[in-house]
């Protein structure tokens, strides 16, 4: 295995905290991989990882390797993508909110690979906020307000929401005029994952920004089950426009205060500062922004990077 190899192999072990899934992630033998990182600290002449029984972490001097490592890898990228013939091509690790990849850009993936036959694509699917480095992603696809991290975020697009329920729920508890009507109504709940509290239904225009919490018979996690309560006629609710606009088309659910709309939803990708920006994650990420920006009017059309 040549230096640069060797280099790729120990940021991913530094990454992913650990030989086998490193190993599995590179497709390169387990006992090679051990093998490459005993050769390596013996060439340098310093140990680089702490081995336990449970993980693996990076001494001082590996950290330093480490980010000496990455930048050297990122100059390579791009010397290696300036030239014309040079296709992106891999394995391209993305995280995402099932719903949005599956209106947004999964019926343009034939187009994509169309475009980038070299490249390979593993998309998983969660709603919980994973460590994108710790689980060996290359980007990640978010709804909603981001926390502060050391993540690099662009936003792509900003979601417009609504308030709605069923005909059949608004017959029995009345139709709300305004906030302030609300007496004797309930919601269907949508809690956190990170802090398992519930989100109150919020509303913007009149005076000021006002948010209600309303009794909640059903309260989840998941933006699915989260739907499957609404169209049940559970409470009311609020969910971004387009996953819901077959139910509004049918009747099956009606929207309600439409001079009080909740709050638009921001929609981000996001990658870590610290790992090299590949082409194939550099093609991914303007191809999606794209894709966001044809079936969604962004609030603008700079895609300028910010921290999350």
């Amino acid at each position: 295995m040549d230096k640069l190899d060797a280099m790729r192999l120990f940021t991913r072990i530094v990454e992913r905290r650990s030989f086998t899934l490193a190993a599995n992630d590179t497709g390169v033998p387990r006992s090679t991989v051990t093998q490459v990182i005993r050769q390596l600290e013996e060439r340098l002449g310093v140990r680089l990882l702490q081995r336990t029984t449970r993980t693996v972490k990076p001494t001082l001097d590996g950290e330093a390797y480490y980010r000496r490592c990455l930048a050297i890898l990122d100059d390579v990228e791009d010397a290696e993508g300036a030239f014309s013939g040079a296709m992106p091509k891999g394995m391209l690790r993305v995280e995402v909110q099932g719903t949005l990849a599956r209106h947004f850009l999964m019926p343009a993936l034939p187009a994509f690979f169309a475009q980038h036959p070299e490249i390979e694509l593993s998309m998983s699917e969660s709603d919980r906020w994973v460590d994108l480095v710790q689980e060996g992603m290359d980007c990640a696809l978010r709804y909603g307000k981001l926390p502060d991290s050391d993540l690099i975020a662009r936003q792509v697009a900003m979601l417009e929401r609504v308030t709605c329920g069923t005909p059949e729920y608004f017959d029995k508890y009345g139709m709300p005029t305004d906030i302030s009507s609300f007496d004797g109504h309930r919601m269907v709940g949508i809690r956190l994952i990170s802090t398992g509290s519930l989100m109150p239904l919020e509303f913007t225009g009149g005076a000021a920004h006002e948010s209600v919490m309303l009794p909640a018979t059903l309260s989840v996690t998941g933006p699915e089950s989260y739907l499957a309560g609404i169209r049940l006629g559970l409470g009311i609710a609020q969910v971004p426009r387009f996953h819901i606009e077959e139910d509004l088309k049918s009747g099956r659910l009606v929207t309600v205060l439409h001079d009080r709309p909740p709050p638009s939803a921001p929609v981000s990708l996001v990658y870590p500062r610290n790992r090299q920006l590949s082409p194939r994650v550099r093609v991914f990420l303007d191809w999606a922004t794209q894709e966001f920006a044809r079936k969604n009017s962004p609030v603008t059309t700079d895609v300028s990077q910010h921290h999350a």
